[in-house]
């Protein structure tokens, strides 16, 4: 077997080929975008007509089967034939990608449509084993320390907010350079956890690679499980959006992470229930002290 055959994820087909994109060849990756641009079309299709219409042989796009671990086109054909019967047409036409032509209500039905399928695509892939072991570090670390920047560091902070919420010493640190700082002073019983869709943000790399070198436990949650931040962690948890041209990244990945991060957090209050509703009360009654009271008005009648 190829490396890509031992390492791919058992995904969707179509979410196995987006998160593969970026690190195929790129006579694969012509292939890979004519499917994803239209599944169902490619399922009807025989190999010479693929291979003719990408600008490439048939042996090529068999050589991109095995990259994505099929064995072959037919069990391709056979994959997307069966995702494309999982969508019915409106589906299929709201997941297509924002046009500059659209009207107001296909924009917001196309919007809607890729958040809730970046969801329940997250949430269905999620590899559960990975969860409970991230969780388990996180139930017994001393310190957790959460790394993003753009988008991904709203969620380190959200992420953050929900952990203090249950007494769980957490920071975020969207500024690369306090945390790199804060990273060098991590240890064993520490867990650093990198935010980055892409898996290429050199800066969240650089933070999880410090944080590993001085033994905390790291964990990379990304769109892609060949990117290279997957290299410095030692748990990945995958999310599974789809970003377009006019949807990047503070989008749809955003929503993707916050699943993962939602898992995280009610996975692990679960473990000591008794200690989280204690803590939940303690902090929700801090917060409602700061908001305003109103009064009633007295009738005047």
């Amino acid at each position: 077997m190829t490396e890509h055959q031992d390492r791919a994820p058992d995904l969707g087909i179509l979410i196995t080929i987006r998160s593969l994109l970026p690190n195929l060849a790129p006579v694969e990756r012509r292939v890979a975008q004519a499917v994803l641009d239209d599944p169902a079309g490619v399922a009807w299709r025989n190999i010479s007509e693929l291979a003719s219409s990408c600008g490439t042989s048939a042996t090529s796009v068999v050589r991109f089967c095995r990259a994505i671990g099929l064995r072959g086109y037919p069990e391709l054909r056979l994959a997307l034939a069966g995702a494309v019967a999982q969508d019915d047409k409106s589906a299929l036409a709201a997941s297509s990608d924002i046009d500059p032509n659209d009207d107001a209500a296909t924009i917001t039905k196309k919007i809607a449509y890729a958040d809730a399928k970046a969801v329940t695509d997250t949430a269905s892939h999620l590899d559960i084993a990975t969860l409970e072991h991230v969780v388990e570090a996180l139930a017994k670390a001393k310190r957790i320390d959460i790394y993003g920047v753009g988008a991904s560091g709203f969620v380190a902070q959200d992420l953050q907010m929900k952990l203090q919420r249950i007494g769980k010493p957490a920071y975020a640190w969207p500024d690369p350079h306090m945390a790199i700082s804060s990273a060098s002073l991590r240890e064993k019983g520490d867990v650093a956890i990198g935010l980055s869709h892409t898996g290429t943000t050199v800066d969240t790399i650089d933070v999880l690679r410090e944080a590993r070198d001085h033994g905390a436990t790291t964990v990379a949650v990304t769109n892609f499980p060949w990117s290279p931040i997957t290299e410095v962690a030692d748990f990945v948890l995958l999310t599974a959006a789809r970003e377009t041209a006019f949807r990047s990244g503070a989008m749809t990945s955003r929503i993707a992470q916050l699943t993962v991060v939602d898992c995280l957090f009610i996975t692990l209050a679960q473990q000591d229930l008794p200690n989280t509703r204690i803590a939940l009360e303690k902090t929700f009654a801090a917060a409602q002290a700061k908001r305003i009271r109103r009064t009633r008005r007295k009738s005047t009648d």
